[in-house]
């Protein structure tokens, strides 16, 4: 179960990342 957590964790934290990098662009 933790392992899931970590996993959807960081997909939102690099999909976070993408937005910030598109938006400064």
């Amino acid at each position: 179960m933790f392992f899931i957590d970590l996993g959807i964790s960081m997909i939102i934290f690099i999909l976070l990342i993408i937005c910030i990098l598109v938006g400064v662009a």
